[in-house]
C-alpha cells in the first residue's frame, strides 16, 4: 500500500524562504499585460476576456472550518481567455495563515513567469479596485489573518523529453509484439485450417465423421499444428517459443478460471485472502489519496470517519495490515516454491537452482512493473492536469532522476517522496524479503538448531528496529493523513529492517506446510481455541490501532509496543487461518475464501495492485474542482476505480505479464 507519499511530494521543498524577492521587479511585457488586464475589469462594460480572467480566479467558499480552504479557481475558464496582446495562463499561489495552508488558483497573462507572479502577489498588486484579488481567510475563521506565500507554481504545457517518448515507445513495443503474435498465431491457424480441410472432407465422405468436431480436436494441439503448418518456424527455435508466449490464444489461457491459482494446487484459501487484502488496499487508497489534498470538507471527513471503526476499510483504518498479509503469502508462497524445485532437482539445493529462483521471481514482477513506470511517466506528460496536478509533476520529476531503482527493485530504500511511482515501493521490499528464502531454507536443510537460532533472531531484530524507530521519532502507529509525522515513511514504513517479520512468518509457514507430515489439529477443541486466539488478536490489532492513532509528543511506550508486535500478530494470526482451512477447521470462513469466485481475481491481483493508482491519480489530476466527502460518494469512487482496474488489469496480464511468465529460455 502506498502511504501518505502524497503528501510529502505536495509540499516537499515547498517550505523555502523567499529572500530578497522584495528586491527583484516584475518583466516589463507582464507588467504591461497585468495592468491591461486590472484596468479592463474596472470598466463598467468590461471586455470578455477580462470577465473571464476575473471569473476563473478563486473564491473563498463556505465551510473553510469544515477544510474548504483551497480556492481552485477554474484552470479551463482561464486558458480559454485571450487578451489583446496575450493569453491568460492559471497559477497557483501557496499560501499559510498560521496553521493553516491552501492554494488559491490565480490567472495572469502568460508573459508573467512564476517569480513574476510571486512578486505582484506580495506587493498586493493584484487588485480590483481596493479589494484584493487574492484575499486572506477572514480573521474569524483562522487565528491568524496574514498570509504567508509559500511558492508560485504556474501551469503550463509540459513539452514531452528524451524519457518520456523513450516510455511510451517501451509501451507500444511492449504491447505491439503480444498483438503482432497474436496475429501471426491466428494466420498459421487459418493457413492450417485451408490446409486439412480437402482431406478432411473426404475423410468425412468416407467415414461419417463430423468436420467441426474432428477440427475442434486438431485445435487443441496448437503447438502441432503451428509446427506442421511452417517448417521453418520449429518448435525448438526461440522464433516459435516467443509466438508461443506471446500469443493471446495462449495466454488468455486460465486466466479466468475457477480451479486453483496457487502452483501446484492446495491452499485454495490463499485466492481469498489475497483478493480480499487487494480490495481492502484498494478502497483504502480511493479513500486516502483524496483525502490528502482535494477534498472540500477534510476536517468533517476527520471527525466522521477516523474515530469511527465502521470505516475500518478506508484510510482511517489499519489499511497496512493488508500489506502485512500479502508479504505474509509472499513468504509462504516463496519457500513453497523452493522447496518444490529442490525435490524436483534430486534434493539438490545448487547454485544453478537459486538462479533460476531469482530468475523467475523477477519474469513475474519486472515487466508489468516497467510497463506501469513507462505508461504513468508517459500519461503524465501528455494529460492536461487540473488544479491538482503538483504531486503528479514531481513524480515524473523523480522518474528521470531515480527510474534506476525501480529497475534494480531498491526504491524503497530511497526517500519516499523520491520514488518513482511511490506505491512501486512494495515490489523492492517483496523482492528484498524474497532473496532471503535461499539462506533460510538452506539453514533449515543443513541444522533445523541453527535455523530457529537465526530465524528466532531476525524476527526479534525487525520487531525491536519497529518499537525503537517508533519510539525514537515519536511515530504514529499507522500512516498519518497530515504532514504531522513525515519521518514515519521516511523511516519506518517502506523498510525492509522493520517490515520483514511478516514474510518471514510465511517462509516459517511454507516449509512446514510442505515438510508436515500429520496435521497439525488433530482435536475440535484445539481448533475451537485457535480460532477464538486468532480473532481475538486480530481484533485487538485493529481496536488498538484507533487507541493510539495520535501522533504521540514524546516517546511512547505503548506506540513502542504496538509499532513493534502488531505486524507479526496479524502475520500469525492469518497464518491460524490458513492452517485451519487446510486441516480441514475452517468451517464457513474456508468455504467463504475457497469459492472459486477469488481464483480469476486472484489471477489478476498483481496487474490490480500496479494499476489501480493510475486511475486514481488520473481522476484526482483531471479534477477542476474538489471532492466532497460523504460515504456514497466515496463508494461509488471505490466501485468506480475498481471496474476499470479489473478491465485494465485483465488486458496487461495477457499482453504483458503472462507472456514473460509463458517464455522459456531453452528450448527441449
Amino acid at each position: 500500500m502506498a502511504p501518505s507519499w502524497m503528501v510529502f511530494l505536495l509540499f516537499a521543498g515547498c517550505s523555502k524562504a523567499l529572500e530578497n524577492t522584495q528586491a527583484l521587479t516584475v518583466s516589463q511585457k507582464c507588467t504591461e499585460d497585468t495592468n491591461t488586464f486590472l484596468w479592463e475589469i474596472t470598466q463598467d462594460r468590461p471586455k470578455e476576456y477580462a470577465v473571464q480572467m476575473y471569473d476563473a480566479f478563486g473564491k473563498m467558499g463556505s465551510n473553510v472550518k469544515g477544510g474548504n480552504a483551497n480556492r481552485p479557481g477554474l484552470l479551463q475558464q482561464c486558458r480559454s481567455a485571450h487578451g489583446p496582446s496575450f493569453s491568460a495562463q492559471y497559477c497557483e499561489v501557496f499560501l499559510k495563515q498560521g496553521t493553516v495552508q491552501y492554494f488559491v488558483g490565480i490567472c495572469v497573462p502568460e508573459s508573467c513567469g512564476e517569480e513574476d507572479v510571486e512578486i505582484l502577489v506580495l506587493d498586493g498588486s493584484l487588485q480590483f479596485g481596493q479589494t484584493s484579488l487574492i484575499p486572506p481567510l477572514p480573521h474569524i475563521l483562522v487565528n491568524q489573518s496574514t498570509q504567508e506565500m509559500i511558492m508560485t507554481h504556474c501551469l503550463s504545457a509540459i513539452a514531452p523529453g528524451a524519457l518520456d517518448a523513450i516510455s511510451l515507445f517501451v509501451c507500444c513495443v511492449m504491447v505491439a509484439i503480444p498483438l503482432t503474435a497474436t496475429l501471426l498465431t491466428a494466420i498459421i491457424k487459418w493457413q492450417r485450417k485451408r490446409e486439412v480441410r480437402p482431406s478432411a472432407q473426404t475423410s468425412c465422405s468416407n467415414t461419417g465423421l463430423n468436420l467441426y468436431g474432428t477440427y475442434s480436436s486438431d485445435i487443441n494441439h496448437d503447438t502441432e499444428e503451428n509446427s506442421r503448418s511452417s517448417p521453418s518456424i520449429t518448435s525448438r527455435s526461440f522464433l516459435y517459443r516467443c509466438l508461443q508466449a506471446f500469443s493471446i490464444q495462449n495466454t488468455s489461457q486460465g486466466v479466468l478460471s475457477t480451479s486453483s491459482s496457487v502452483p501446484g494446487g492446495g491452499y485454495s484459501s490463499l485466492n481469498g485472502i489475497r483478493v480480499l487484502s487487494l480490495l481492502w488496499i484498494i478502497c483504502g487508497h480511493s479513500a486516502q489519496f483524496p483525502v490528502i489534498n482535494n477534498l472540500d470538507n477534510y476536517k468533517n471527513w476527520r471527525t466522521t470517519v477516523e474515530s469511527n471503526a465502521l470505516h475500518v476499510l478506508t484510510i482511517s483504518g489499519p489499511v497496512f495490515l493488508a500489506v502485512d498479509t500479502f508479504l505474509l503469502l509472499g513468504g509462504l508462497l516463496s519457500a513453497r516454491s523452493l522447496l518444490g524445485s529442490i525435490n524436483k532437482a534430486d534434493d539438490n539445493l545448487s547454485p544453478s537452482l537459486v538462479a533460476n529462483y531469482f530468475l523467475r521471481r523477477i519474469k513475474r514482477i519486472q515487466p508489468l512493473h516497467m510497463f506501469v513506470m513507462c505508461l504513468t511517466i508517459g500519461l503524465i506528460s501528455l494529460i492536461q492536469w487540473g488544479p491538482y496536478w503538483f504531486p503528479f509533476i514531481d513524480t515524473l520529476m523523480d522518474c528521470k532522476t531515480y527510474w534506476w531503482a525501480n529497475l534494480f527493485l531498491i526504491s524503497n530504500l530511497l526517500p519516499v517522496h523520491e520514488i518513482c511511482i511511490p506505491w512501486s515501493w512494495y515490489l523492492s521490499l517483496d523482492f528484498q524479503c524474497y532473496a532471503t528464502t535461499p539462506l533460510l531454507v538452506y539453514l533449515y536443510r543443513l541444522n533445523r538448531g541453527v535455523f530457529i537460532v537465526v530465524a528466532g533472531g531476525l524476527l526479534l531484530m525487525t520487531t525491536v528496529a519497529g518499537a525503537v524507530v517508533t519510539a525514537l521519532m515519536h511515530l504514529p502507529v499507522f500512516q498519518p493523513s497530515t504532514l504531522t509525522s513525515e519521518y514515519y515513511v521516511l523511516y519506518y514504513y517502506v523498510k525492509p529492517y522493520t517490515r520483514y517479520g511478516p514474510f518471514l512468518i510465511g517462509i516459517l509457514a511454507g516449509i512446514y506446510l510442505t515438510t508436515k507430515k500429520d496435521p497439525l489439529l488433530k482435536h475440535k477443541w484445539q481448533a475451537a481455541l485457535g480460532w477464538i486466539f486468532c480473532l481475538s488478536v486480530m481484533a485487538a490489532v485493529i481496536g488498538l490501532s484507533y487507541i493510539l492513532k495520535e501522533t504521540p509528543a514524546s516517546p511512547s511506550v505503548p506506540h513502542a509496543l504496538y509499532q513493534g508486535l502488531h505486524r507479526p500478530l496479524w502475520a500469525l494470526a492469518v497464518t491460524w487461518i490458513i492452517l485451519a482451512c487446510e486441516d480441514g477447521y475452517g468451517g464457513l470462513i474456508k468455504n467463504l475464501l475457497s469459492l472459486g469466485f477469488w481464483v480469476p481475481l486472484s489471477n489478476l491481483s498483481f496487474a490490480c495492485y500496479l494499476t489501480h493508482p493510475v486511475f486514481i491519480i488520473l481522476y484526482i489530476g483531471l479534477q477542476e474542482t474538489p471532492i466532497h466527502y460523504t460515504d456514497i460518494n466515496f463508494m461509488y469512487l471505490f466501485f468506480g476505480h475498481l471496474v476499470l482496474t479489473l478491465v485494465f488489469s485483465y488486458v496487461f496480464t495477457l499482453l504483458v505479464e503472462k507472456p514473460y511468465l509463458l517464455l522459456k529460455w531453452r528450448g527441449t
